[in-house]
């Protein structure tokens, strides 16, 4: 009797119709948008949060950063886990995590109750996003319908990023700061029953255990070293306040290291960065996204801050520089067919180099032209055109298999990159400001962080000339390293 009727159930599974493709994709670019989305739109709150909850500086910086170090420190692990325990899964854990935490961050009272929330929100991002491209592609056959589907969740991807300061002037001008994560509840909720139903299980079958040590180390260890570094505002690089966590920070790292050499599933397989393209390419976007990180917090301050734009007047300023990401990143593909991915790559960076000299030169009279949308397209016009061959440098560089890790480890740098540089770039901006409140202080400050953004991306530019590798190399190492 039980084996008909597990026959029978195993019957009735089987005979379920399969959801149309159209709504899987949907489903799986609804969650990457609520993730990228809310990497950028708490940026036009943040005047509006340091009133609300008496935040200062350095909270503000973490505001950002609580979000970024949780979801660049375990993105690695969601993706693992997705593999072990079900894509699905994975995607409705993280997404219920990141809308609980959304509602907690919405509901906040006191400052540290915001950025409990903002690094839960990254947890959960970091368990979601994997998921993500993963349930899309085992849901869409292989071929041109597969290439759509994924050029969709590549511009979603985008869009929320290009939204994002849109949305949140709207929001906050309209109600409150709240609303920039109280959004995300219905829209999650939404999101989560729909893939509840229609999402089907799948995972990749392996037995190996999730690396939470690794994990758990590599996040502490960057969080203390931003923690060091923003302390360095106050007393300086030598004062105990700051040496004691910088260097607990590097032990961490350190101690990271050598849980991924001896461990038999690692979160960061160490063998991979002797190829040099992906090492080379993971550097490249370890010092990009240090800067660029940066440009969206720094320009959303001195909108509002200086120029005395109000939060929707910000997100609107902002418009055409993330427009300008998008259209980069369109344009890469055909300029790499052309000219190759390195050109592009140092091209790329080279412009957005000379967009942060320019923003550089801001003062406390800037006009729109050229102290906001000039700089700020060439700088995003130049992340955009970077981004795409650097990740393919990367992927080129090794065994098909190992693709998905390889464009794991380019987001996680590019992400870590940008944590450590919010925190360097705060610190030199607070300390000219000098604590000062004054548009003249603040804008002093601003434009010595950009200054500092053109000197990283310069020197980024030099090490990218020197270190990628030409596409034709870096198949070729592969094919050594596979050998």
């Amino acid at each position: 009797m039980a084996s008909m009727l597990e026959a029978a159930g195993t019957t009735r599974l089987s005979r379920r119709p399969a959801p149309p493709t159209w709504l899987v994709v949907a489903l799986a670019c609804a969650g990457q948008f609520l993730v990228v989305l809310d990497v950028s739109v708490v940026n036009v709150a943040l005047p509006s949060m340091r009133t609300g909850l008496g935040l200062d500086e350095q909270g503000l910086q973490w505001v950002v950063n609580a979000y970024a170090i949780a979801f660049a420190g375990f993105m690695l692990l969601g993706g693992r886990a997705g593999d072990l325990y079900g894509r699905k899964r994975m995607f409705l854990v993280g997404l219920a995590l990141f809308t609980l935490a959304s509602l907690g961050g919405g509901l906040a009272r006191d400052d540290w109750q915001l950025l409990l929330a903002r690094a839960v929100q990254g947890l959960g991002a970091a368990v979601l996003a994997p998921s993500t491209l993963t349930i899309l592609t085992a849901s869409v056959p292989e071929g041109a319908a597969r290439t759509r589907a994924i050029g969709t969740w590549t511009a979603v991807g985008a869009g929320g990023g290009a939204a994002g300061g849109l949305v949140g002037g709207v929001l906050v001008d309209a109600l409150s700061w709240r609303w920039v994560l109280l959004i995300n509840v219905p829209v999650g909720a939404v999101v989560l029953l729909g893939a509840a139903r229609y999402l089907a299980e799948g995972r990749a079958g392996d037995r190996r255990r999730l690396d939470l040590p690794g994990a758990l180390l590599v996040t502490a260890g960057l969080a203390t070293l931003a923690y060091g570094i923003s302390q360095t505002e106050a007393g300086g690089w030598t004062a105990a306040a700051a040496l004691v966590p910088l260097f607990a920070g590097l032990l961490l790292i350190a101690l990271f290291l050598v849980v991924e050499a001896r461990t038999g599933a690692p979160l960061m397989p160490l063998g991979l960065l002797r190829l040099r393209s992906v090492s080379s390419a993971n550097a490249a976007m370890f010092l990009s996204g240090s800067a660029m990180f940066c440009m969206w917090y720094f320009m959303t301050l001195y909108a509002q801050n200086v120029l005395g734009y109000s939060p929707l007047e910000a997100g609107l300023a902002l418009v055409p520089s993330s427009l300008a990401v998008v259209l980069g990143a369109k344009l890469a593909p055909w300029c790499m067919r052309v000219a190759g991915p390195r050109t592009v790559a140092v091209l790329g960076t080279a412009v957005a180099a000379a967009g942060f000299a320019w923003q550089s030169a801001m003062d406390v009279d800037g006009t729109y032209l050229t102290a906001i949308l000039f700089p700020g397209v060439l700088m995003m016009l130049g992340a955009g055109l970077a981004g795409t061959p650097l990740a393919a440098l990367a992927t080129s560089g090794t065994a098909p298999g190992e693709a998905g890790l390889v464009s794991g480890l380019v987001n996680t740098s590019r992400t870590m990159g940008g944590s450590l540089g919010l925190a360097v770039m705060s610190t030199l901006a607070a300390t000219r400001s000098a604590d000062g409140a004054t548009p003249q202080a603040l804008t002093e400050g601003y434009a010595l962080a950009f200054r500092a953004g053109a000197a990283v991306l310069a020197a980024g530019v030099l090490m990218m000339a020197v270190w990628l590798p030409r596409e034709g190399a870096a198949r070729r190492g592969a094919g050594r390293g596979r050998a």
